[in-house]
């Protein structure tokens, strides 16, 4: 007697499409077959194709569009490790790819009340703001808030300075080098934390919220970085015990 044959379950469907994406079979930003069309490939329902779809949703690999339909991600511009405190330029130049700095601020200026409890310094401390927008290849990976203690920095304060990396400029520039990070991540969605052209497409970010110090637990900054989800991509390397 034949064993009938076992109908694909959403995990089955999800492999096959993953590894069609994968393997360039579907492209990044191209539109992946409809409902319809993979009921009718794989034999089975659409709440079982919307199972299958759902679970690459949450891997990262596509995003559906209600009424228009599910398109293939493209792939992160830059690949990064949580556990390594270093140059977010450094990082980027390990993907193979160039690294920018836009300045759209630096300005001196007294901490704001949340600020010098997160940095826990005295409320009347002075910082210098810098807002600027971090690409790689021209494209727009990050928008970074930093505040850098006043007392690190040359009298007079350099009006252009930095002009890049954060990274490069305490070790170039200030003789300081960051050993230690502390950091919270969150995932976070907002329509006023972009700016510049691009700014309205980006609305879902991952920050890191870090405290920057040296060797001797002196507090170099305090960083907001606000990484564009799907432009960057963290990995965490994990052990047992």
């Amino acid at each position: 007697m034949a064993t009938p044959t076992r109908r694909p379950l959403a995990d089955d469907i999800a492999r096959a499409l993953k590894a069609e994406i994968r393997s360039g079979v579907h492209g990044p930003g191209e539109k992946l077959p409809t409902e319809a069309d993979l009921c009718r490939r794989f034999g089975v329902s659409r709440a079982t194709v919307r199972s299958a779809v759902k679970e690459l949703d949450v891997l990262g690999l596509v995003r559906t569009q209600h009424g228009v339909g599910t398109f293939v991600r493209p792939r992160p511009a830059v690949l990064d490790g949580l556990e390594r405190l270093g140059s977010i330029s450094d990082s980027i130049r390990a993907s193979g790819k160039i690294p920018g700095h836009e300045y759209a601020r630096r300005t001196l200026r007294h901490v704001l009340p949340d600020e010098a409890e997160r940095m826990a310094v005295p409320p009347d401390t002075e910082v210098l703001e810098l807002r600027r927008r971090i690409t790689a290849d021209g494209q727009v990976v990050a928008y970074s808030y930093d505040l850098v203690p006043r007392s690190l920095l040359p009298d007079p304060v350099e009006p252009d300075k930095p002009d890049g990396s954060v990274f490069a400029y305490f070790e170039n520039d200030l003789g300081v080098h960051p050993a230690l990070g502390l950091a919270r991540v969150h995932a976070v969605e907002s329509a006023h934390i972009a700016w510049g052209p691009s700014a309205s497409r980006h609305r879902l970010f991952i920050l890191l919220d870090q405290l920057h110090y040296d060797a001797t637990h002196q507090l170099l900054a305090y960083s907001r970085t606000y990484f564009i989800e799907g432009a960057y991509e963290f990995q965490l390397v994990r052990t047992s015990p």
